[in-house]
């Protein structure tokens, strides 16, 4: 016969047992709060995560420039209440590695696309949402992060993160098939915003790297870069004209004047994503899209208009 202890000790042992139970169900059935620090990444989150999270994205304004962003009290919030953040890294939002180290969580998940893709600090393109590798390897990590997060949904996370590999595939197919028609395509640019896309659709850059580097970072470009960025729409030298939407002013004005002036056509690109009316893998067949229209058929798509 058990003792009164004994049965006691047994009621105490199968309470806390339906407690953790309960806590766990709870969490499981708390949707995951998650913070993508660009909208793009946001974007992709929400699609891996489906019904299981909230996502919050931060930088979304296609008319602002991304490297002027200005954090506020409610941001910081929302990043310290935040169980998964997904950042760029490469300096382009160092104040979320602030805001996150101002409120530590040991059972917060980040991923940081720079470090996930193994680049280091001294890579010149920040811009890493167009380079066609980015994406997957995000959403592959956004999988297992939040399985670790809600194990009871892993199969459910893993099976969103395939569909969305299956979803590149028209972006991809579009990227090859210009590579194999338009190999080597010059194009100019006024900053390395879609430098990526165009390296893998096989184009040729001809803008030099110095002058993107100083419209990117607001610095005096050299007069010799000005001249010889004019020289290639004057002397019809490039095939379009692939122009940031998010940083106009006098300098990257006259360029896109000149580009007019010369029959250069116009490719506008963003540094977050245009919203509503695109996802990440849509944006990015858009702009494709784009180039081709420039380069086949002499037409500017100077702003992606949502689409239907």
């Amino acid at each position: 016969m058990k003792s009164r202890y004994g049965l006691l000790a047994g009621a105490a042992l199968a309470g806390m047992a339906l407690a953790a139970d309960f806590q766990q169900s709870a969490r499981a059935a708390t949707p995951i709060s998650a913070v993508g620090v660009e909208n793009e990444y946001a974007n992709v989150i929400a699609q891996i995560g489906g019904q299981y999270v909230t996502v919050t994205a931060i930088v979304t304004d296609p008319n602002t420039d991304p490297h002027t962003f200005e954090i506020s009290p409610q941001i910081a919030e929302q990043i310290a209440d935040a169980n998964l953040v997904v950042e760029n890294g490469l300096g382009y939002d160092d104040w979320a590695d602030r805001m996150l180290a101002a409120a530590p969580s040991p059972s917060r998940e980040v991923i940081n696309v720079q470090h996930l893709r193994g680049l280091p600090d001294n890579t010149p393109n920040p811009h890493l949402w167009y380079d066609p590798a980015t994406m997957p390897a995000v959403a592959a990590a956004l999988a297992a992060d939040l399985s670790a997060l809600q194990p009871g949904h892993k199969a459910y996370f893993e099976a969103n993160a395939a569909a969305f590999d299956a979803s590149l595939k028209p972006w991809f197919a579009a990227i090859a098939t210009f590579k194999a028609a338009h190999p080597g395509t010059p194009a100019a640019v006024t900053e390395p915003v879609g430098d990526y896309m165009l390296q893998a659709v096989g184009a040729y850059i001809a803008t030099p790297f110095s002058l993107q580097a100083a419209i990117m970072n607001g610095t005096d470009p050299a007069p010799q870069d000005v001249t010889a960025q004019n020289a290639l729409f004057t002397g019809h030298g490039v095939k379009a004209f692939v122009y940031n939407q998010q940083l106009t002013d006098p300098l990257t004005q006259s360029f896109l004047d000149l580009a007019r002036q010369n029959g250069i056509p116009v490719v506008g690109v963003y540094e977050t994503m245009p919203a509503p009316g695109y996802t990440y893998q849509s944006w990015m067949l858009a702009e494709v899209t784009a180039i081709r229209k420039a380069v086949e058929d002499n037409m500017s798509t100077v702003t992606l208009l949502p689409e239907n």
